[in-house]
């Protein structure tokens, strides 16, 4: 390594000299103090598992359509603890992983997929300002930028795409110096920003708020409950806990990356480990040097990306690009952290932001993604209709989690929705293949898209049969 790459790799690691290896987001003074664990027996109409935003929409969700329902949540650690309090806060109107992911896959349901989406995150934004949720959310949209030439002819070829379909409204092509304009990087080429589809939040404000409207509601929320097994009884079903067993007549199943009490869905997933830094707070000089005067959140064009945005407190979040799986899908407190990652994200940082040299990251931390072969949420029933799941939204479960958990009720109910007739509802993705085969497919996916991230964008075979199959893995 040459000396003066030697001093700046130096410079990056000074910058995480003092960061401290836990999620920012959960390190907030008004952290709630958790429930008590269940002990004993409860029974109960609708027994939601899970304390993350999926299991937390589905239970708030039941108990506005029917005050009367009798509805008790299950966290297996703390509300909030997981992905749902380690994310990077975008809260998109995406169901489907992004339009050209939606486009792929379900072109004839594209618009329904659209218009479900936004109204889906008109409806958080109503519920956050209706149960008085401090989440600090800000509907500044997002912006997707290029920073290489051949990823600016693909942003606008994307937007042509849309304007094709009748999809491009409210999204805008930003050329080089109008992106720049925007957020001030040497790096950026291109942007596509999508203005109101997208909205920035403080991701454990929400999940505990929405844990606080529950409790409100009169939802019974036992915390440090693992459920251990679902099994029938009589007419409904029973969850065994370490201490006690809830009785319920129906049951939604809202784990996501973590083993799901019905075996035969767990193939559809695998865990993807994705980390994050955050900066100190920006002074007044650094943030008028980078301008991001709109607080857009953004994410870069290569297939091992890059999302950041602006925290309340205007520190910059930088977090993705690694994306970790490790063997057997294993889930494990020690895979939160990882230094290596830390550093090579900190060198990314500081190319993107050359003008914020000498910032100093405060925080840096990891956690689990549940990602599918299709990278958008998948659905089901089991027990003759008594339990629903959903499970596989690939980072993007902010926003599409509460869909998801409108999706269960339908289906538990039994009812004929526009949400139960669309075909990303009613037909799942491929599964993934057992060890070592999965392992080894994801290796190798992951080495020809860094591969096709130095060449041009140019896929390998690989990828392209990955691509016929309608398999991904991305974080």
């Amino acid at each position: 390594m040459a000396p003066s790459a030697m001093s700046r790799q130096a410079d990056w690691t000074t910058s995480l000299s003092e960061a401290q290896p836990v999620a920012y987001w959960l390190e907030d003074p008004g952290k709630p103090h958790p429930e008590p664990a269940l002990t004993g027996a409860d029974t109960c109409d609708l027994l939601v598992v899970g304390g993350g935003y999926s299991g937390l929409w589905t239970a708030l969700n039941a108990k506005e359509r029917d005050p009367g329902r009798d509805v008790v949540l299950l966290e297996g650690h703390e509300v909030g603890w997981a992905a749902s309090g380690r994310n990077g806060g975008f809260c998109a109107a995406s169901l489907t992983h992004g339009l050209s992911n939606g486009l792929a896959r379900w072109p004839g349901e594209i618009h329904r997929l659209q218009e479900l989406g936004l109204r889906n995150l008109d409806e958080i934004e109503a519920a956050v300002a209706r149960h008085g949720i401090d989440c600090e959310f800000e509907r500044t949209g997002e912006i997707d930028v290029a920073t290489e030439t051949y990823q600016a002819w693909e942003l606008r070829d994307r937007y042509k795409e849309l304007e094709q379909h009748g999809l491009a409204d409210g999204i805008e092509f930003l050329d080089a110096d109008a992106v720049r304009a925007q957020v001030a990087s040497p790096t950026f080429e291109a942007g596509l920003w999508d203005r109101r589809g997208v909205a920035m939040l403080n991701p454990a404000k929400l999940a505990w708020g929405l844990k606080r409207a529950c409790l409100a509601l009169g939802v019974r929320v036992y915390e440090h409950t693992p459920a251990l097994e679902l099994k029938q009884y009589g007419a409904g079903m029973a969850v065994r806990t370490p201490y006690g067993v809830v009785r319920a007549r129906q049951v939604a199943l809202c784990t996501n990356i973590f083993p799901n009490l019905l075996k035969r869905v767990r193939a559809y997933t695998v865990p993807v480990y994705d980390y994050a830094l955050m900066t100190e707070p920006l002074t007044a000089g650094q943030l008028e040097a980078i301008g991001w005067q709109n607080r857009q959140g953004l994410g870069d064009s290569a297939n091992q990306f890059h999302y950041f945005r602006l925290s309340a407190d205007n520190r910059i979040l930088w977090g993705g690009y690694d994306a970790v799986h490790h063997y057997g899908g294993r889930v494990r407190r020690e895979y939160d952290d990882r230094p290596e990652t830390y550093a090579k994200l900190a060198g990314h940082f500081f190319t993107c932001f050359p003008q914020l040299e000498g910032v100093r990251f405060s925080h840096a931390w990891g956690g689990a993604i549940d990602t599918c072969s299709r990278f958008s949420a998948f659905f089901g029933t089991a027990h003759q209709g008594k339990v629903a799941y959903a499970a596989g939204y690939t980072g993007l479960g902010v926003g599409a989690t509460r869909f998801g958990a409108d999706v269960m009720l339908d289906l538990l109910a039994g009812e004929d929705t526009e949400r139960t007739r669309l075909e990303m509802v009613r037909r799942k993705p491929l599964p993934f293949p057992p060890e070592p085969f999965a392992w080894t497919g994801i290796a190798l996916t992951k080495w020809s898209l860094a591969r096709a991230d130095a060449h041009g964008g140019r896929r390998n075979l690989w990828l392209k049969a990955m691509d016929r199959l309608g398999l991904g893995f991305d974080s």
